[in-house]
């Protein structure tokens, strides 16, 4: 056979081009062939048996028509293009989608051109409803929700709200988004097929679900009106409201349907009843409207009959496929959970491994730290045992110290005793000094009584002599022959012998004063010694006593010296802790005696002898005149530098 003979023997063809809702395909296709040729060609490449929902779209002057299967492609009114454009589209619809969509790719299908019409608006559907179908459709094609992988933003690029929807409600797009998402993660564990059947199950409760909508009238000037072809039947609607039909007809009570050009009647099966008559705008639209009406009323009759074999077998398949579905699924889910732990296992390895790791870092970093440390520790361990020698050695003379001063505090202790001793002796001596100042100022007392009464007796004896005297002037006188001398012998006798026995009086009462005077000096004497020396003592003793808190104890001592000092005589304040020693070197007040006047004298006339003279000075003490002549009576007492009397 030639080559010439071959061309010859090989069939014409022409280039076509079929779009799914989700790919596009290239067909070669024969001059000879009819619509269900390439039609079975499109289904046996989609591997699609479930064939009667579908058919083969193409647009003509404006208008979509449908593929006829009996009929040659090229005999029909198909676009001249090259190649031929055909859209491969779900022509009739089932009345229950689970019961009846056997196959996974005719839901596949179906759930994409029904999604298209809803975005499209050519089937209606509410807000809630579209955030609902787009979380099922965001989980068909996405799978389960993860927040580590779909971020914030990874439904930016898709389109699953109609334009009416974002149009009604003032809300962003990440608002959308947020809406969508919150429904889709209540679908984890959902699989991809049966969130297309849900997504199905929901659309196809919509009341524009599955309608062919075409515009007729009852007469033929009038469009008014709206017929819809559906699965379960033929409804008339108004032109405003494609949701409830004014009128309609179900499969099972429709008798007859035929057309005569625009005209197109329906016949129920009651013969009673009205036919239904009315026209449309184009002769093709009514054949149009038949084919549709004969479609879904051979559908209808199908599924109210036994299932033929091939469905049956599909049927099993299906639910095989199902049950391998889901045990798959199961698996998958088993092996996902296992994953999923595995991961969880792996990533708290890897935290233990981090964490051993840094454990290791930290125990490497606390052994060098340990030995820096153990280095340190050494030195330091040298260093405490020199610091522990010197510490015993300062432990020793501390142990020494503490001996002394041990011994100390007991010397402390019994010079504080001697010292509150000798403190004791010294109030006594105080309390001495002040009981004789008491009784000198009683003597002194007394003797200024004494010497009041001598004075008192001498008056007398003045006021005596005078009366004597005057008596003898006045005896003279009166007796003549009397000698004045005897007489004045006579008294003068008398008045000497009352003068020296008041000579010895006051002799004797300057013997004793001076007696007294001398032992009161020698007592002061060595009081003043004896308060020399325990003044120097106390001095030696507060330089030790202050860090003992002694210091105010001697304070409260001498405090009350000073008291005791205090209650002495104004003669004997000069005895005071503070300057006793320098108030005994001062000269004895020097108070002259005069046997006229009180005692002490205080006539200005008189004076004291100074006490730079010489050691042993003799103090002249005059007494009055008595009788017509002068008789001085001279008292001399010897006596030390620092000390004068008069009497």
């Amino acid at each position: 056979m030639s080559i010439r003979g071959l061309k010859k023997k090989q069939p014409k063809t022409f280039k076509v081009k079929v779009i799914t809702m989700d790919a596009e395909m290239e067909f070669s296709c024969e001059m000879k062939w009819k619509g269900k040729d390439l039609f079975d060609l499109v289904c046996r490449a989609l591997g699609l048996r479930e064939t009667w929902f579908f058919g083969l779209q193409y647009t003509i002057k404006g208008m979509y028509t449908w593929l006829k299967m009996d009929k040659k492609v090229l005999d029909q009114e198909i676009p001249k293009e090259d190649p031929v454009s055909f859209r491969f589209l779900a022509k009739f619809y089932p009345e229950k989608v689970e019961e009846e969509l056997l196959q996974e790719i005719t839901q596949h299908l179906f759930f994409l051109q029904v999604k298209k019409q809803i975005l499209d608006e050519e089937i209606y559907c509410s807000p809630e409803a579209t955030v609902l179908l787009a979380s099922y459709a965001v989980q068909a094609k996405y799978g389960d929700y993860d927040p580590n992988f779909h971020e914030p933003g990874f439904l930016a690029q898709e389109e699953l709200l109609p334009k009416r929807v974002l149009r009604q409600y003032q809300m962003t797009a990440d608002m959308w988004e947020e809406k969508i998402s919150a429904w889709y993660a209540e679908h984890r564990g959902i699989a991809r097929d049966e969130a297309k059947m849900n997504y199905l199950k929901i659309a196809q409760d919509l009341e524009m679900y599955g309608v062919n909508y075409f515009p007729i009238a009852q007469n033929k000037s009038d469009t008014d009106l709206l017929l819809g072809v559906d699965a379960k039947g033929i409804h008339v609607y108004s032109i405003n409201n494609r949701f409830s039909p004014n009128k309609s007809f179900e499969w099972s009570g429709i008798r007859n349907i035929s057309y005569s050009e625009k005209e197109l009647t329906i016949k129920p099966l009651d013969k009673k009843a009205e036919v239904f008559k009315f026209f449309s705008s184009q002769l093709k639209v009514n054949k149009l409207i038949l084919q549709l009406c004969i479609g879904n009323h051979d559908l209808f009759m199908r599924r109210r009959k036994v299932d033929s074999i091939e469905i049956q077998q599909m049927k099993a398949q299906a639910r095989e496929e199902k049950a391998r579905k889901k045990m798959e699924t199961q698996r998958l889910a088993r092996e996902k959970q296992l994953r999923e732990e595995a991961e969880r296992a792996k990533e708290e390895l890897e935290r233990r491994l981090f964490q051993m790791e840094d454990e290791a870092r930290q125990a490497n970093e606390a052994l060098l730290r340990s030995q820096e440390t153990a280095e340190l520790l050494a030195e330091k361990a040298q260093i405490a045992e020199e610091e522990a020698k010197l510490l015993a050695q300062n432990a020793a003379e501390a142990e020494q110290e503490r001996q002394r001063l041990e011994i100390t505090a007991l010397k402390t202790k019994e010079e504080k005793r001697l010292m509150e001793q000798k403190m004791r002796e010294t109030e006594l001596i105080a309390v001495k000094l002040v009981k004789e100042s008491d009784r000198r100022a009683k003597e002194a007392e007394h003797l200024k009584q004494d010497l009041h009464e001598a004075r008192e007796a001498e008056r007398k004896a003045k006021q005596k002599l005078l009366d004597v005297t005057k008596l003898n002037y006045l005896h003279v006188a009166r007796y003549p022959h009397h000698s004045p001398a005897d007489t004045r012998d006579v008294n003068f006798d008398k008045g000497s012998v009352k003068m020296d026995l008041k000579d010895v009086d006051l002799k004797r009462l300057s013997f004793e004063i001076e007696r007294e005077r001398l032992d009161y000096l020698e007592k002061s004497k060595k009081f003043e010694d004896r308060l020399k020396e325990l003044k120097s003592e106390i001095h030696a003793l507060k330089l030790e006593e202050k860090q003992n808190g002694l210091y105010s104890h001697w304070n409260e001592v001498l405090g009350s010296l000073d008291r005791s000092i205090g209650n002495a005589p104004s003669w004997m304040k000069t005895f005071g802790a503070g300057d006793l020693d320098l108030n005994l070197r001062k000269p004895f007040p020097a108070y002259p005696l005069n046997a006229t006047s009180s005692w002490p004298c205080t006539n200005k006339n008189q004076h004291t002898v100074p006490a730079e003279k010489s050691t042993f000075q003799t103090n002249t003490l005059v007494a009055s005149n008595v009788g017509t002549g002068t008789r001085k009576q001279i008292i001399k007492v010897q006596q030390q530098d620092s000390d004068v009397i008069y009497i």
